[in-house]
C-alpha cells in the first residue's frame, strides 16, 4: 500500500468507528469502496485474519508498510478501549506528515526541473549545434579565441564520453541511494552535510523536527512512556542524527532525567525553543499537547522556508541559466566578430 493509501484508509476507519460501526462491519465498507489493486488485497487480508480472532494490531504487523509506530498506536488504542480515538490521532499525524512531504517535494520539485532541461538543453547544444559552428570555423583556417576552443573541446567530450556518462549516471545512483539506505558509515557523512547546508539544511532540520515532535506527541499520547515512544521513533525522520539522539534521549530518560534536560543534550539538532517548550510541558502535565504545538510551529516554518526557497531559487536560476547561454554565445560568435582581423 501507499501513504497516501494507508492515510485514507485509516481516516475512514476512524470515521466508520466513531461513527458506531462494528470493525469488521467497517473493514466491509472501506473494502467496497476501494479500487481492485494491492490495498484492496492488503484489507481484505486484514479482515480476514480479525474475523479469524486476531487483533487488530496483530493483523496490521504482517504488513510492513503500516510500520512499527503505526502498530503501537493502534495495540495501544485496542488496550484502552479507544480505537478510534487512536486511529484518528494517527489519521491527523499522518495527514500533517504528508502535508509537510508535499511541501518539501514542492520546493525541490522547480530547481530539479529547470536543471534537467538546462542540462538538456546544453547537451543538445554541445552534441550538434557546436560542431555545425566547428566546421564553419575550420573554413577560416584562423586561430580561434580560447573561449571558443574551450566551448569546441567541451563538444567533442559530450560527443565521445556523453553516452558512457549518461550510462554510467544510473546505475552509480541507484547504487549510491542504496548505500545510504542500508549503510550507518555512508548516511552519518551524508546526513551531517546536508543539515550543514545554507539553506537546505535549515529546511530539512526544520522538517525533522516537525515530523520528531508530531510522532512523539501521537506515541506519548496514546499513554506510551517516553523512553519507549524514543525507542519507536528512531526512524521517523530519515535522518541518523536524529535517530542517534533519539537512543541517547532514550538513555537519559532511563536514568530519571527529565524530558528537557534529556533534549538538552543533543540541543544542536533542536533548538532551545524547543528544549523550553518541552520543560513547560512536564511541568503543566500537558507534554504530549505541547510537542504538538512545537510541531505545528516547525511545519509552518517549513512552509515559510519553502516559499523563500523558492522565491531566491527562481531568480537565481534564471540568472545562471542566461549566463550560461551568454557564454555559448560570446564563444560561438566571436571568431566571426573577428573575421575582419582574419587573413
Amino acid at each position: 500500500m501507499r501513504s497516501q493509501e494507508i492515510t485514507q484508509f485509516t481516516r475512514q476507519l476512524a470515521t466508520l468507528l466513531q461513527s458506531g460501526v462494528a470493525l469488521l462491519q467497517a473493514l466491509d465498507i472501506v473494502i467496497k469502496g476501494m479500487p481492485a489493486g494491492k490495498a484492496k488485497n492488503v484489507v481484505r487480508a486484514i479482515r480476514r485474519r480479525i474475523e479469524g480472532g486476531s487483533a487488530l494490531h496483530m493483523a496490521l504487523r504482517r504488513h510492513g508498510e503500516f510500520g512499527n509506530v503505526y502498530c503501537d498506536v493502534v495495540a495501544a488504542g485496542e488496550a484502552a478501549g479507544m480505537l478510534e480515538t487512536m486511529l484518528e490521532r494517527l489519521a491527523e499525524h499522518r495527514e500533517k506528515t504528508e502535508k509537510l512531504q508535499r511541501c518539501i517535494r514542492a520546493a525541490m520539485a522547480y530547481p530539479i526541473a529547470v536543471l534537467v532541461i538546462a542540462l538538456s538543453v546544453m547537451l543538445l547544444l554541445f552534441t550538434y549545434v557546436v560542431p555545425a559552428f566547428e566546421n564553419t570555423f575550420a573554413a577560416f583556417q584562423a586561430e580561434l579565441p580560447a573561449l571558443t576552443r574551450g566551448v569546441i573541446a567541451l563538444s567533442h567530450a559530450c560527443v565521445q564520453y556523453g553516452a558512457w556518462v549518461i550510462t554510467a549516471l544510473v546505475p552509480s545512483v541507484w547504487l549510491c541511494q542504496k548505500l545510504l539506505k542500508s549503510t550507518t558509515q555512508w548516511q552519518k557523512p551524508w546526513h551531517a552535510f546536508v543539515l550543514r547546508l545554507p539553506v537546505v539544511g535549515l529546511l530539512v532540520r526544520q522538517a525533522c523536527i516537525a515530523r520528531w515532535s508530531r510522532t512523539v506527541s501521537t506515541l506519548f499520547a496514546t499513554g506510551m512512556p517516553l523512553n519507549e515512544a524514543m525507542a519507536a521513533v528512531k526512524g521517523v525522520t530519515g535522518n541518523i542524527l536524529y535517530a542517534n539522539a533519539s537512543e541517547l534521549m532514550r538513555s537519559h530518560l532511563m536514568r530519571g532525567r527529565s524530558m528537557a534536560k534529556a533534549i538538552s543534550s543533543v540541543e544542536h539538532l533542536f533548538t532551545p525553543w524547543v528544549v523550553h517548550m518541552c520543560a513547560i510541558g512536564e511541568e503543566s502535565g500537558t507534554l504530549d499537547h505541547m510537542l504538538s504545538k512545537t510541531a505545528e510551529h516547525f511545519e509552518a516554518e517549513v512552509e515559510a522556508s519553502v516559499a523563500r526557497l523558492s522565491s531566491l531559487m527562481e531568480p537565481l536560476l534564471i540568472s545562471v541559466l542566461g549566463l550560461i547561454v551568454g557564454v555559448m554565445v560570446v564563444a560561438l560568435y566571436l571568431p566571426i566578430f573577428e573575421l575582419g582581423n582574419v587573413v
